[in-house]
């Protein structure tokens, strides 16, 4: 019997991944080393002061999300790396704000994560300059198409940053965040952004934000901090102003849909750096050509329906928005 993959049967299906990015106000990555258990924070590695904190917070309904990460630097330290990333309040935002702290031991990591939720400081925290964090998917034990295809990315994104000689970019293996059929799949923070189906080339784009913006149309899964319809709404505009998109601020939201959400009327705001500003808005039509049954994951039972959509009737409906921002 033919082992199954879901990845290769996204693959196979053409599927577009585009509005599959996760939305969470607060991320906690905890570094943690490998191996990791079907639930992460089951493993043995974890403290049951963490545990039970994650356990707690994921009952709360709290907007927040616990990753463990680890990186090939691992063993040549003995502090456990904590970096929180919480999505800006503003309403044109770029994405999160990180926290970093340097723990004396994982045991340690739960009371630092519940000062910063209280609003108190750890002597902990470290001030570092401005990087990019980027987790790729390796968790195995999650998904099997996580392992074979996250891992050799992992390798590979290595060796491109070394080639193009960026030192403000780290790359960590990090616990399951969805879309396993999209192996290997990455965020990009403190953007925020998820990709998947990477490749070296992609990603090289997408590190120096260079080269033809149409290879986002396979590989973006979309911005979490809009809602899931709004980020087909969000790679449409990236279609049409570039790389300098990354630079804008920006807002989205749904204005309206059907009871079957097969229509959805959306809104996308931005701002320039130089102050000026435009607000869009247009009709998200389910697109019968995309939307697909197929297999979420390579333990799946049966099939699930995937609902695609299509951008139609985009016009601008205001200018200078600065206002939004202040």
């Amino acid at each position: 019997m033919n082992k199954f993959f879901c990845a290769e049967a996204s693959r196979q299906a053409g599927e577009d991944i585009i509005g599959s990015g996760s939305i969470f106000q607060t991320y906690v990555l905890v570094e943690c080393p490998n191996p990791w258990e079907y639930e992460a924070f089951e493993s043995k590695q974890v403290p049951d002061n963490l545990k039970n904190l994650v356990a707690e917070i994921g009952q709360s309904n709290q907007e927040i999300r616990f990753l463990l990460i680890t990186n090939n630097d691992g063993k040549k330290t003995k502090k456990t790396k904590v970096l929180i990333y919480d999505k800006s309040r503003k309403k044109l935002s770029r994405g999160y704000n990180k926290r970093e702290f340097n723990v004396g031991s994982i045991d340690q990591v739960a009371g630092v994560v519940k000062n910063y939720l209280a609003g108190k400081n750890s002597n902990c925290e470290v001030l570092t300059e401005p990087t990019r964090d980027i987790l790729v998917c390796t968790h195995g034990s999650h998904d099997q198409c996580c392992a074979r295809y996250g891992n050799g990315f992992y390798l590979q994104a290595l060796a491109t940053i070394a080639e193009l000689g960026l030192d403000n970019v780290r790359m960590w293996k990090a616990s399951h965040f969805g879309g396993h059929r999209f192996a290997p799949t990455a965020i990009d923070f403190p953007d925020g952004r998820y990709y998947g189906v990477l490749d070296p080339d992609s990603f090289k784009s997408i590190l120096t934000r260079t080269g033809d913006i149409n290879c986002l149309n396979k590989v973006y899964r979309g911005w979490g901090i809009l809602p899931n319809p709004i980020q087909v709404l969000e790679r449409e505009m990236l279609q049409r102003y570039g790389w300098d998109w990354f630079n804008y601020k920006v807002a989205g939201q749904i204005i309206e849909q059907s009871a079957d959400k097969s229509i959805i009327k959306g809104e996308i705001s931005f701002e320039k750096p130089d102050g000026s500003g435009y607000s869009y808005q247009a009709e998200l039509v389910k697109d019968e050509s995309k939307t697909l049954q197929i297999k979420g994951s390579c333990g799946a039972a049966r099939e699930s329906t995937f609902l695609k959509y299509s951008v139609e009737n985009l016009r601008v409906t205001s200018e200078m928005l600065v206002c939004l921002s202040a």
